[in-house]
């Protein structure tokens, strides 16, 4: 597998995705760059999400696609905003917005505690029957107030304490190297290796 598509827009997803798959000689194509719009996700869990739009992906290029669903699960908040992380504050999406809500809903709590969720779905094509779906998770806390100008997203709010850091104050290399997309993508390379 030399191409795949990749069923996102989102710009900070794509650059870590592209750089994990470098080293395998894998070329990752955004899905747009190829005429495809987002497909909707209109179901309350992570994988339902990522196959859905794996799928649209695929059936709309003929490549093989990979998608994933993320996003970040809050204890305080039962979990939210889970499979809602990209909307948490409404339409049109706002990273701006969503942090504002999330440091807003966790006032007062003691409970900081939270991680990010990433399943990961590939399809070798559009009716693939056995899809190749890995999970990653990485745990932390919501700070009040951001720290650092990298990554996109929650990250400048999400405290690492092994790294006494946000995601935002980490390289790149530090982030994929640890992160729940990382593991998720890791995973999934090792059992499509697996299948080859």
């Amino acid at each position: 597998m030399k191409r795949l598509v990749v069923a996102s827009g989102n710009r900070g997803k794509l650059r870590e995705i592209a750089e994990i798959l470098a080293p395998l000689g894998i070329e990752p194509i955004a899905q747009g760059e190829l005429g495809v719009s987002e497909a909707e996700e209109p179901f309350g869990t992570f994988v339902e999400n990522a196959l859905a739009k794996a799928r649209h992906a695929s059936a709309h290029t003929g490549l093989p696609a990979l998608a994933d669903d993320s996003g970040i699960c809050v204890a305080a908040l039962g979990g939210a905003p889970g499979v809602h992380s990209a909307r948490f504050a409404g339409e049109p999406k706002s990273d701006d917005r969503n942090n504002a809500l999330l440091v807003e809903r966790l006032r007062g709590s003691a409970d900081r505690s939270a991680h990010y969720t990433c399943v990961m779905v590939l399809v070798r094509h559009a009716e693939d029957p056995e899809p190749i779906i890995a999970d990653g998770r990485w745990y932390g806390e919501v700070i009040e107030t951001p720290r650092g100008a990298g990554g996109f997203g929650y990250d400048p709010y999400f405290l690492v304490p092994a790294y006494d850091r946000t995601v935002a104050e980490l390289t790149s290399d530090e982030k994929n190297a640890v992160s729940h997309r990382g593991v998720a993508l890791r995973r999934l390379l090792e059992l499509l290796r697996r299948d080859a």
